[in-house]
């Protein structure tokens, strides 16, 4: 009853060039495709040993093999470095940690190592064009990039320990990052720790006139570059300076004017989520920070609706404030261990 039809199917395909048999076999190469494509993206992040596709593997900007470093692989195909402080036990967290412009993940392992001590599983990546990451460096096209690259690192963590809270430590660029991302998707956050994070433009310098001038550049010479981040503002600790000035994974060249751009979007764009902000905060800010500007923290705080948020304000306390004057460092790291761990559910206490 049921042959004729199928051979006439059958003789339809075949005209066609695509066999029932043809089908079946390109059906199961494409799903053995993707169980390949799947499997190398659960193991790439923490197997560096996973061979990639291509005779020739893709390699960082310091020219080494991404086969040998942990990484992930964005949503443009670009190959991110990424870190992992894994506790020895059961972790009772995850912490993702947004990194500063220019610099990298690197310079964040004294607070990681403080977490993980405390049974945290932290981890961090290099941003799109920075460390040992692919991307132009420091240059992107929307800042949206960095959010959507976070939300995609904190959901594989998030996929391998599915009843964990999250939490968000970020400074400078990556506190805009961090704000963001947990703007994003609110519910998901148990908390934000902000270190100088970059919530607003500087007033006295980001005028009506040159706001409008950095458009008028920004569409005629996008490329063009400005000055660079002056290392002496990053603590007042020397060799913290010495050491950041030391570093070849900071970008050490200038900031182009098309980044600049992208930066006082995200500005703009906090300003405007900041009145629906409910997830809890603690903004860390030195009141002599010449890189990112205290009124943007004060204007979070102030501002923000939610119950649940407190700012630490540092008397005399440049950007970098877990890299700053040895006693601030330790009260920055104190600060934010101690208030992670108060909101860590019960359920969860060793």
């Amino acid at each position: 009853m049921w042959t004729q039809p199928c051979r006439a199917s059958e003789r339809e395909r075949e005209r066609e060039g695509r066999s029932e048999r043809d089908l079946c076999y390109r059906d199961s190469e494409i799903r053995e495709s993707e169980k390949k494509l799947k499997l190398h993206c659960r193991r790439s992040s923490t197997d560096p040993s996973m061979p990639e596709p291509g005779a020739t593997p893709r390699r960082s900007p310091q020219g080494v093999a991404y086969t040998d470093l942990q990484h992930i692989v964005n949503a443009d195909g670009l190959h991110l470095f990424c870190r992992y402080w894994e506790p020895a036990g059961p972790p009772r967290a995850l912490v993702f940690i947004a990194h500063g412009a220019g610099e990298h993940c690197g310079p964040y392992d004294e607070i990681a190592q403080r977490l993980k001590e405390l049974s945290l599983l932290v981890f961090a990546h290099d941003h799109v064009g920075h460390g040992q990451s692919e991307g132009d460096r420091m240059n992107i096209k929307d800042f949206q990039v960095y959010i959507r690259d976070s939300l995609q690192h904190i959901d594989l963590m998030k996929s391998r320990h599915p009843d964990l809270p999250v939490f968000i430590v970020g400074h400078s660029m990556g506190g805009a990052i961090s704000i963001l991302t947990a703007c994003e998707r609110p519910g998901d956050f148990a908390g934000v720790v902000l270190i100088a994070p970059m919530v607003q433009m500087n007033p006295d310098s980001a005028t009506p006139f040159k706001v409008f001038l950095a458009k008028v550049l920004n569409h005629m010479v996008p490329s063009l570059t400005l000055g660079s981040i002056d290392s002496k503002w990053i603590s007042r600790d020397k060799k913290q300076v010495e050491a950041y000035d030391a570093d070849e994974l900071n970008f050490h060249g200038g900031m182009r004017v098309s980044f600049g751009m992208q930066l006082m979007g995200a500005a703009a764009r906090i300003e405007r989520e900041i009145p629906s902000i409910s997830w809890p905060f603690l903004l860390l800010h030195g009141d002599n920070d010449k890189l990112c500007d205290i009124r943007g923290s004060k204007m979070m705080y102030e501002n923000a609706p939610n119950s649940d948020k407190k700012i630490k304000v540092y008397e005399g306390g440049y950007h970098a404030l877990h890299h700053d004057l040895p006693e601030v460092a330790e009260s920055v790291l104190k600060e934010v261990t101690s208030w992670i761990t108060e909101r860590l559910p019960a359920t969860t206490s060793p």
